[in-house]
């Protein structure tokens, strides 16, 4: 009984830590020219916000100007990464 309890405690933990995101996972944050932004995480995969603050789908590849003039190429499209990175943040 008590290996089955570890077993699933030690499970539970695993899939737990799998999943603990926070906003420190966001190495950095880039302004878009249309105001929108591009978060950078820390495996170089990024996630976009539109100018009103929702998680926009972003196709791997797609070239964006920043405000400052350059341009950047979308890593990754991590959606559900940041939703579930703005729902902890909200407290959810």
């Amino acid at each position: 009984m008590f290996k089955k309890i570890s077993l699933v405690v030690a499970f539970s933990t695993i899939a737990a830590s799998a999943f603990a995101l926070t906003s420190a996972d966001v190495q950095t944050t880039v302004q878009l020219k249309d105001g929108s932004t591009v978060y950078i995480f820390h495996d170089g995969k990024m996630a976009m916000e539109n100018r009103y603050g929702r998680t926009e789908r972003m196709d791997p590849g797609h070239v964006m100007e920043t405000k400052d003039g350059q341009r950047i190429t979308m890593q990754g499209d991590e959606v559900a990464r940041l939703e579930y990175i703005r729902a902890q943040d909200r407290g959810g």
